[in-house]
Order: C-alpha cells, then sequence, then structure tokens
C-alpha cells in the first residue's frame, strides 16, 4: 500500500499553470508523500459547456481523494456563468475559510510590522448563496440566507482555532444594528458559544468601524470570524495591508473535504512572463500538508520559504532596492544548484520581470535550495500533528419553537408615484381575517404617513396583519385569499414573506420609520 495521500491538483488559468508548477516543485523537494490526479477547471470547462467551471468527473476525483490544491481561475462575467469557487465550497460543505494574514516586515513592505491575525470567514451561504431576481423594472434583489447551523459551525470553529493554535482572542465582525434578524442571530451564536470558551477573550465590532480599526491597528485583533461577504471584503484588505494579497494563502476546511489556494486571482495580464509570485499559493500548499499531517514536510517548506525572503530573493511584486538581492546579470542560485541542472530547465540566469527580481520558476529554485534552512530574523516555524485536527462541531437541532403566522408582506410590481393610491386599491381588496397596516417602499414607510422628499421606485410592499388583536394568528388560506383577490384585481404581486412568531417573539424586521 502506498503512504502517499492522494490530492486533486487543478492548475488553474492565467498565472495560475506558473505557480502551481513552482509550488509543487518546492514541496515535492521537500519530500511532500503525493499522489497527484490533475482535473481542468476554470475557463477551459467554461468555453466547454460547464456553466460552474468543472465536469461531472472532475468532482468525482475531488470527492475522492478530499484534498483539493486549487490554482487561481478565471470567471467569465455576467451569462449566468456561477463561481466554481463558491460552488466547490458549497457542495464539498467546506464551511470554514480561513485565511492567516501576516506581516514579513521589514522584507515586505507594510505600515503594520507586528500584524498577526488570522480571519475565519464563514463559506457556505448568506449573500453568498446567489438566488437573486429582477422583481421589477427597477429593482433586483439577492436574498441574505443566514442559518443556525451555519453560525455555530463556523463560531466554534473560530473559538476551536484559537484554542489549536494558542491564539488569545476571538472578535466576531458583524452589522447587527441594521440586520436585526441575520447579523443578529450571527452575533447571538457568537455569545452563546463564545460563553463555552471562558480561557480565550472575546469582543464585537460592527463591521465598518471594525474594519476600520483593523485596517489602522491591525495587531489589534487575533482571530477575526465573520460572515461570509464580509470575510471575503476583510481578508483582502488585510492581506494587502499585510503587505501583498499575493502572499496570502488559503484554506477551505469541511467535515469530510478540504481546499487549499492562494486568495489572489487568476491575473491574465501577468500569465506566461515567469515573474509571478507563487508564495500565496505555496502558503495554501502548507497548510494543506498539515491538514494531511505532513507536519515536517510543511515546516521545512515554510521555514525554507522565510529563509528566501530573509535573504533578500524576491519576485518583482515585493522586490526592493537596497533590502532585495540585485539579480541583475547575476546567478539566482549557488554553483552546486546549478551544476548539471542546465537539462532540468533549470536556467543559469535570472528571467526578471523587474530589474533585479527573480522570476517565478528562479524564486522557487531559491526555496528549494533552501529546504532544511531555518530563518535568523524570522521566528522559525513548526507544526505538531494535533494541528490538523481543529475540532468542527457536531451542530444539534433543537427543539422546535411555537411557531404562529401573524401576517404578510405582498411585494407589489406598481408603477404609480402616489402611494396613497396604492393602498386604496389594496385596501378594497377586502379579504376577511386580515387588513393592510402599511406600505414601504425599499424599506422605508411611505403610507399611512410618509414624506414627500422620499424618493419612490416601482417596488412596494404592502403588510397585512390579522384584523383582530394584535399578533392574532392568521391562516395560510388567508394568504391565498389575499393573492386571489389581488390576481383578480389586476395588481401584479411578486411574492410574499410570511411574518411569523417564534415562541412569542416578532420573527421579522419593523418597517424603517415604524
Amino acid at each position: 500500500m502506498s503512504n502517499k495521500t492522494a490530492i486533486t491538483v487543478a492548475y488553474g488559468d492565467g498565472i495560475g499553470p506558473e505557480i502551481m508548477k513552482a509550488t509543487l516543485d518546492i514541496i515535492q523537494a521537500a519530500g511532500a508523500q503525493l499522489e497527484i490526479e490533475e482535473i481542468v477547471i476554470g475557463l477551459k470547462a467554461y468555453q466547454a459547456g460547464y456553466d460552474a467551471g468543472i465536469a461531472p468527473e472532475s468532482w468525482e476525483s475531488l470527492r475522492r481523494t478530499k484534498v483539493f490544491l486549487k490554482a487561481p481561475i478565471t470567471t467569465p462575467q455576467g451569462g449566468g456563468f456561477k463561481s466554481l469557487n463558491v460552488t466547490t465550497r458549497k457542495m464539498l460543505g467546506l464551511f470554514a475559510n480561513v485565511r492567516p494574514c501576516i506581516s514579513y516586515h521589514p522584507y515586505v513592505d507594510t505600515k503594520h510590522p507586528k500584524m498577526d491575525m488570522v480571519i475565519v470567514r464563514e463559506n457556505e451561504e448568506d449573500l453568498y448563496a446567489g438566488i437573486e431576481h429582477q422583481q421589477t423594472d427597477e429593482v433586483v434583489q439577492c436574498l441574505k440566507l443566514i442559518s443556525r447551523p451555519g453560525c455555530e459551525k463556523i463560531v466554534r470553529y473560530a473559538f476551536e482555532y484559537a484554542r489549536q493554535y494558542g491564539r488569545k482572542k476571538v472578535t466576531c465582525f458583524t452589522k447587527d444594528n441594521i440586520m436585526k434578524q441575520t447579523d443578529g442571530l450571527f452575533h447571538a451564536v457568537f455569545d452563546e458559544i463564545g460563553a463555552e470558551y471562558p480561557d480565550i477573550e472575546r469582543d464585537h465590532w460592527i463591521i465598518d468601524i471594525g474594519s476600520a480599526k483593523m485596517a489602522d491597528t491591525p495587531e489589534d485583533f487575533d482571530v477575526i470570524v465573520t460572515l461570509n461577504l464580509y470575510g471575503d471584503i476583510i481578508s483582502d484588505i488585510a492581506a494587502q495591508i499585510a503587505g501583498s494579497v499575493g502572499l496570502a494563502g488559503s484554506a477551505n476546511i469541511g467535515a469530510n473535504c478540504a481546499m487549499f489556494e492562494a486568495i489572489h486571482g487568476s491575473a491574465p495580464r501577468r500569465a506566461d512572463q515567469n515573474v509571478a509570485n507563487p508564495s500565496g499559493l505555496l502558503l495554501g500548499a502548507v497548510q494543506m500538508l498539515v491538514h494531511i499531517n505532513q507536519h515536517e514536510v510543511a515546516a521545512k517548506v515554510h521555514n525554507a520559504w522565510l529563509k528566501t525572503l530573509e535573504d533578500g530573493y524576491h519576485t518583482y511584486d515585493i522586490y526592493k532596492k537596497g533590502l532585495s538581492v540585485d539579480m541583475t546579470g547575476k546567478s539566482a542560485f549557488s554553483q552546486d544548484t546549478l551544476h548539471g541542472n542546465e537539462e532540468k530547465g533549470i536556467p543559469s540566469l535570472i528571467k526578471r520581470g523587474v530589474d533585479g527580481a527573480l522570476g517565478t520558476k528562479e524564486f522557487a529554485q531559491a526555496v528549494i535550495e533552501r529546504l532544511g534552512q531555518k530563518p535568523v530574523k524570522f521566528t522559525p516555524v513548526e507544526y505538531k500533528a494535533v494541528d490538523s485536527h481543529v475540532k468542527h462541531g457536531v451542530y444539534v437541532r433543537r427543539p422546535a419553537a411555537k411557531k404562529d403566522l401573524v401576517g404578510v408582506d405582498m411585494m407589489v410590481h406598481w408603477r404609480g408615484d402616489n402611494p396613497a393610491e396604492l393602498a386604496e386599491k389594496v385596501k378594497a381588496l377586502n379579504v376577511p381575517n386580515i387588513e393592510l397596516k402599511f406600505v414601504s417602499n425599499r424599506g422605508i414607510i411611505v403610507w399611512p404617513t410618509g414624506f414627500p422628499e422620499t424618493f419612490l421606485s416601482d417596488h412596494w410592499r404592502c403588510r397585512f396583519f390579522s384584523n383582530g388583536a394584535e399578533h392574532t394568528p392568521i391562516s395560510h388560506k388567508d394568504i391565498s385569499n389575499l393573492l386571489a383577490a389581488a390576481g383578480d384585481a389586476g395588481i401584479d404581486f411578486i411574492k410574499t414573506e410570511n411574518l411569523c412568531r417564534f415562541d412569542g417573539k416578532d420573527a421579522f424586521s419593523k418597517g424603517q420609520g415604524q
């Protein structure tokens, strides 16, 4: 039986093939025991008619190996093409996106030399569900879906990760002052689960001021856990202010499968020029080696990479005169490295993206030459077997709450500009058991109260409650009667949203201005 671990590899698009080859050359030279299955994804798959950017047989490889090392891909814009990254994360249940953002000062320029944080991003839901509809001539919608299981899984993972890696604090970012139901649930779950970890400090920031604080004083943060969209945005910001988005790797972790990648894109303008920095994908591969229990190899690669930075051997994106080694007209390697390797495609002189910098291939060889060495100014990295087993937690479904249907929002496409006129049309439906309480436009109440200054679109919300006592339940039949009457009256209803109370508490937002 082979001692090698089977992994699936995709070379991707743009700079992907170059940085993947460099990454594989390094980790295999370090002794990684891998059995590689290659698949084609991205642009070629899209062009072959696969709207998700991946063929069915490629899914079979991913489900068989359960480990995916992926180079960046190009997703065609528009035309109904779905993001393969999002699809892969959701199809394989990769709920946790783990992105370390670390300063490599002074070898990489940054204003934050003490920065060392990890962003743990929820990976499966939020607006990335991609459920969008055009509802009127003027209005489209995107549904933001947040689940308790999704919140519990990612929050627990963040605290377990912090405990496993000796981190001291977990910070939650949300916008629950506005989105009280969705982000409010995430914050509530954070507080519930955080109480189970008294050894770890916890705090919460509203996403806007929290992001500003992170960009200004990142050393105040340790582990940040947040929802999908916010995590996508702030992890790129954090990687950039640490020095370069090109240096950041990413792990996507699920209960059964995992995917490892760079956080940057395919950069087609830099393709086939031997200038791209492979460091982001390489550090993603280091996370992969830890995950598959090849910890010594992971540390060997990581330390060699740090030593390469420390020695001043840099690609064009981080090259800095006076600090980086100027390779103009020089060999990148020792004579021992070069001797006898010309036939293997290792050039004797550097190919530069900018004067003095290393190319992709040459940077990879510089790292390979330092395998077995440790950095002097950076703290050497050490990985232990326990590191690959961050607990995922098992979601336990709670007993069903008492659910009462107490009202309904009916969305209407109407091109008028007088809310009172629409209200009279809707009230004239005269449906038994329910009555119109207010009309809103883009969330703000415009009838029975409102201001003439409020801008109005052609998308309206008509909210109905029981015409009995407050919180009196209504029935699904009442709603179907409403829609039938609206249809007969020529009112163009788009959709409805049921208004419910769970265990006696309203489970819907109020109208703005209410």
